[in-house]
C-alpha cells in the first residue's frame, strides 16, 4: 500500500511538477554545535498536495521529526521507478535538523567556510562519507554540483560505525580524516575488517542516478554563521 502511494504521488510530480516554477522549494537551519534543537528545523513545498511541512523538527519525546519530513520529502528524492534524483549527502544533512543531537555526533558531522566564500559540510553515516562543497558565493547548484561520496566503513545492526583504518585512526568516526577520504590516490577496493564483506569504494558523485527520469535544475543558497548553517532556495524538475 505504501509502495502504492509512494508511486502516485511521484507521478503527480513529474505530470504536474514540470508545469511551474521551482517545483521544489526548501528552507533549512541548522546549530551545528549547540545541544538545543529548538531552533533547528527543515521545511519544504512542492506540488503534490498535502506533501509539504512547515519548520518541521525533532520531537524528543518520540525521537523522530514532529511533522514526519522524514517519509513525506520521499517523494522528491525519488522518480517513479525508484531511481534516485536528488543528493543522498544533502538528504543526509536535511536529517540533522529534525534529529536528536547524538547523531551528529555518531556522523561526525562537520561544517567549515573557507577564506574565499566556499562552505564544505562533511559527514560519515553508516559507513559512508559525504561532501557538499558550495561555489564562493554559497550556492549548490543543480544537477552538476559539488557532491560526492565514498564507502568508507559498514554499520551492523544498531552498533557505531567500523570505518577503514585507512580513513580512521582507531576505526570510529570520531577520528575520521578527511584528508585521506577525499585523497583519490588511497584506491577503494580494500578489505575494512577480518571476516567481514564490506570494502571500501572509490569517490564518486552523488548526483542521483544519470538514468533518473528527470533531475533537479537550479540553486539553492547557503550561509555558515556563528555555527548557524542555513539553506534554502527553489529547484525546478527537469525532464530527461
Amino acid at each position: 500500500m505504501k509502495r502504492k502511494l509512494f508511486l502516485v504521488l511521484t507521478l503527480l510530480l513529474l505530470v504536474s511538477g514540470f508545469a511551474f516554477a521551482q517545483d521544489l522549494k526548501v528552507e533549512y537551519q541548522l546549530y551545528v554545535n549547540s545541544n538545543d534543537t529548538s531552533n533547528n528545523f527543515f521545511s519544504f513545498i512542492g506540488p503534490i498536495r498535502y506533501i509539504s511541512t512547515n519548520k518541521d523538527q525533532f520531537d524528543a519525546a518520540t525521537g523522530a521529526s514532529k511533522l514526519s519530513s522524514t517519509e513525506l520529502f520521499q517523494p522528491y528524492i525519488y522518480d517513479v521507478s525508484g531511481k534516485r534524483t536528488f543528493p543522498g549527502g544533502l538528504r543526509g544533512l536535511f536529517l540533522f535538523a529534525v534529529s536528536g543531537v547524538p547523531q551528529r555526533a555518531a556522523d561526525n558531522l562537520n561544517v567549515s567556510k573557507a577564506s574565499d566564500g566556499t562552505i564544505t559540510i562533511q559527514y560519515v553515516h553508516r559507513g559512508t562519507a559525504y561532501k557538499i562543497v558550495t561555489d564562493r558565493n554559497g550556492r549548490l547548484t543543480f544537477p552538476a554540483g559539488d557532491f560526492q561520496m565514498r564507502a568508507i566503513g559498514y554499520i551492523q545492526g544498531a552498533g557505531p560505525q567500523v570505518l577503514s583504518r585507512d580513513f580512521s585512526r582507531d576505526g570510529t568516526a570520531d577520528t575520521v580524516n578527511w584528508s585521506a577520504v577525499w585523497n583519490p590516490n588511497i584506491a577503494g577496493g580494500k578489505e575494512i575488517a577480518a571476516g567481514v564483506a564490506a570494502k571500501t569504494g572509490n569517490i564518486v558523485d552523488d548526483l542521483g542516478a544519470a538514468d533518473a527520469m528527470y533531475q533537479w535544475n537550479g540553486a539553492l543558497q547557503v550561509t555558515f554563521d556563528n555555527n548557524i548553517l542555513r539553506i534554502w532556495g527553489g529547484l525546478n524538475a527537469q525532464k530527461k
